[in-house]
């Protein structure tokens, strides 16, 4: 495996956007960014003027400063990063006794 294949492989983002553009063309969007292989984006709130979604993106040696960009053309935020995968392999998570 190559040196570059140990960057971001997942990133679970908490995004506010404006109601246009629709989050299929989100994640149309952010299918195109560097390293990005595949994009979830599932609506979570709608407010009057913004909807809160949660977008999740895979890939190898994702380019979060490229996805971060892509999201404030869009007139979208991130509102937080909710989790981050990096390195070799994606580690899912696991139950713990903490987690109960």
């Amino acid at each position: 495996m190559a040196k570059a294949d140990y960057g971001i492989r997942r990133l679970v983002l908490d995004v506010l956007k404006p109601h246009k553009p629709s989050i299929v063309d989100v994640a149309l969007k952010l299918s195109r960014v560097e390293g990005v292989s595949g994009v979830n984006c599932i609506l979570s709130e709608v407010d009057q003027e913004t909807e809160n979604i949660k977008v999740i993106v895979e890939g190898v040696n994702i380019d979060f400063d490229e996805l971060s960009g892509a999201l404030e053309d869009l007139g979208a935020v991130i509102h937080s990063v909710d989790g981050v995968v990096a390195g070799r392999k994606l580690v899912e998570d696991v139950e713990t006794p903490q987690d109960k």
